[in-house]
């Protein structure tokens, strides 16, 4: 018995249709993956996905669908990280409106492992590059997710190991990188 070979999900900027899909998985991430749920204070632009990333130029929603469900997300604020919780010195070095933050990185578990994160990652630095204003591509992780610190070691530079200031609380270990601007 021969099996359709697989295909491969496809990936492009969200539209109005992908909202609740996005949504739910990025739900799912804080739950399952992340272990703490739904924050406010850190997950506002989830519950207004379409004027956080759809209506604002310098914002861009990536999506991967397969079989008309989305898979995977990748998204680009022109934000840099707070203060607080991160240090001042952080927020000074990555400034919102010129500094890229890429958010939002979660592949469904069953799609994990084949390439998505990394080219959605890829598409959305050439969205940062691509867009005036950016000089850098930011982001930070929580590293006690499996395979999230191997990952962006992969593809970014460590600037600053914060697992010992417990800025985000227990269990999470949050790491920043920065990406070379393409």
């Amino acid at each position: 018995m021969s099996h359709p070979p697989h295909l491969s999900p496809t990936v492009r900027p969200a539209t109005t249709a992908d909202v609740d899909g996005a949504r739910q998985l990025m739900l799912d991430t804080f739950y399952r993956d992340f272990g703490y749920g739904y924050v406010p204070a850190w997950h506002r632009d989830v519950v207004d996905i379409e004027n956080t990333y759809l209506n604002d130029p310098r914002h861009l929603l990536l999506v991967a669908v397969h079989d008309g469900e989305v898979v995977a997300t990748t998204g680009v604020r022109s934000a840099g990280p707070a203060h607080p919780p991160h240090p001042r010195w952080l927020a000074e070095r990555y400034p919102s409106g010129t500094t890229a933050q890429l958010v939002r990185v979660y592949v469904r578990p069953e799609h994990r492992r084949h390439g998505l994160a990394r080219t959605l990652v890829r598409r959305a630095c050439d969205f940062a590059a691509a867009t005036p204003g950016y000089d850098s591509i930011y982001l930070h992780t929580n590293v006690e997710v499996e395979g999230a610190e191997a990952f962006w070691r992969s593809m970014a530079k460590e600037i600053f190991d914060a697992r010992t200031t417990g800025e985000h609380g227990p269990g999470v270990g949050t790491v920043h990188f920065e990406i070379p601007m393409p």
